[in-house]
């Protein structure tokens, strides 16, 4: 009788086996479930499954079903929270608003980060420099004449040698020089009218009214929009 009895032991070892395999080592509640009812089937009847080590098991299903309970409870709130902060950040339509653009953020999937500036004058030359966290130069861009008032241009996220630069926070400084050589005066915090707060990005863009958007993360300061006497 011992035969049959280790066969069906490894039988039941092979079955928890392809189940770990399959859920790549991660056991659900139904995952545990099962096992733990093959386990009691098969079980070795001249040794029966020690009390102890089945409360163990049980305590830990027990433990395994709170747990799911508390990560779906904590999902919800996540949920309402973000829903809440949504709803707060709509109230800065027809505020004054002040963004920097002294730093951009890079997704490293492709997707190019905007940079924008303002010019007190026109200019003849203008140079973006960006740098990484480190302070080291990444790429230089000639972005020649400007007119005065506010540029926005593109770095498509690529360094001087054209490889693709990984996601992370990167400094840019713009600088700018007239037909006579002289310094043209450059801002690049940007301020303007909030005309409009998407999420569609799986965070918060503010739109301003003069055609800028950032995150709501590069947000400097909020006024009160002016009152007409």
């Amino acid at each position: 009788m011992v035969a049959p009895v280790s066969t069906s032991s490894n039988a039941t070892q092979a079955s928890a086996n392809n189940l770990l395999s399959a859920s790549e080592q991660n056991l659900g509640k139904q995952d545990f479930l099962t096992l733990l009812i093959a386990q009691l089937k098969n079980q070795d009847p001249l040794k029966p499954q020690d009390d102890s080590a089945f409360v163990a098991q049980l305590a830990q299903f027990s433990g395994l079903e709170q747990q799911m309970q508390t990560n779906s409870s904590l999902s919800q709130i996540t949920t309402q929270l973000q829903g809440q902060s949504n709803a707060q950040l709509t109230s800065l339509v027809g505020t004054r608003a002040t963004i920097q653009g002294s730093m951009v953020n890079l997704s490293g999937s492709g997707i190019g980060a905007p940079v924008t500036f303002q010019l007190a004058s026109a200019s003849a030359a203008t140079t973006l420099l960006i740098q990484d966290a480190n302070g080291n130069t990444v790429r230089t861009l000639d972005l020649g004449a400007r007119g005065a008032g506010i540029s926005q241009v593109t770095w498509d996220g690529r360094n001087s040698a054209g490889n693709l630069q990984p996601a992370g926070n990167y400094s840019v400084s713009v600088s700018a020089t007239s037909s006579n050589g002289g310094p043209v005066s450059v801002s690049q915090n940007i301020t303007g009218t909030v005309r409009s707060v998407s999420f569609d990005k799986g965070y918060a863009v503010i739109g301003l009214d003069n055609g800028v958007s950032a995150p709501v993360s590069e947000l400097l300061r909020v006024e009160s929009p002016p009152t007409n006497p």
